[in-house]
């Protein structure tokens, strides 16, 4: 199961938002090709979801693993497997980690792009590693603090570049998230685990792969050389790097597919 990352983000990885490279589409068609089927969602409150929830921006990560349950007891009720491995990206690993939390039904967890740290050190390192957000430090910096001491802002003034981050509306579910601690989660989970990280990301890092694989003893870590956030082969330069977010037309990075079936495989009882 393939759970999606931060923000309305459909079944293929798309988001209106502009990113049109249709990750976990090519994933799941590449795992395919490997023998192993998966399952895609919309997020609850998203696209086909939408009639399941009155407000999709009212929601907790716990919700959200909620929902993977839900998907897993419905998949072995159709399937008739033992367990569903869960796949997370980007935050969905952080929901995948929640999730694993009751390991029933679960065969392990596969971290894809996922976060180290917590969601207001993350927020913070990715508005500072771009130039263009100088202007808006003062406002967006006095804001993470005052969501990761639990308390809502007041966006009254603040920048309209800001609006969609800071929007009254998610300010329940940043500071859900960021309460969040990604590594005590895992450490805390025993099941088997891979770590699988682009080096030309923008959004999570190398260090915040490490940090993961260094929760607990057992974890499997894997870099990806060149391959970004949305598991597409691309330089670091910024600009090019992001172009690769709205162009469906490119391949899945080579070694994405291929890592994560070897790691499914290596960890799959065989049939008797």
């Amino acid at each position: 199961m393939i759970v999606p990352g931060s923000g309305p983000t459909d079944r293929d990885g798309d988001s209106p938002l502009g990113l049109k490279a249709a990750p976990y589409r090519l994933l799941a068609e590449a795992l395919a090709a490997e023998g192993i089927a998966s399952a895609r969602i919309d997020k609850r409150g998203t696209f086909a979801s939408m009639p399941a929830v009155r407000d999709g921006n009212d929601v907790t990560i716990a919700d959200y693993a909620s929902d993977v349950h839900s998907w897993i007891r419905s998949l072995r009720a159709k399937t008739g497997v033992r367990c569903v491995w869960v796949l997370g990206h980007s935050e969905g690993a952080l929901v995948a980690e929640v999730a694993a939390e009751d390991a029933d039904g679960i065969c392990g967890i596969i971290l894809v792009a996922g976060m180290g740290r917590k969601l207001a050190d993350v927020l913070r390192a990715q508005l500072q590693a771009n130039p263009a957000n100088a202007p808006l430090m003062a406002q967006a910096l006095p804001a993470i603090a005052k969501l990761e001491a639990g308390q809502r802002v007041d966006v009254t003034g603040m920048d309209p570049r800001l609006a969609p981050l800071f929007h009254p509306a998610v300010q329940g579910f940043l500071i859900d998230e960021m309460a969040k601690d990604p590594v005590k989660l895992l450490a805390a989970y025993q099941g088997p685990v891979l770590v699988l990280q682009g080096t030309s990301d923008l959004q999570a890092s190398v260090q915040d792969a490490r940090m993961l694989a260094a929760a607990r003893p057992g974890v499997q870590l894997v870099l990806l050389s060149g391959v970004n956030h949305v598991l597409k082969a691309a330089p670091e330069d910024r600009t090019a790097n992001l172009a690769t977010y709205a162009d469906p037309s490119l391949p899945l990075a080579p070694g994405v597919a291929g890592t994560i079936a070897r790691f499914i495989k290596a960890h799959t009882a065989p049939s008797l």
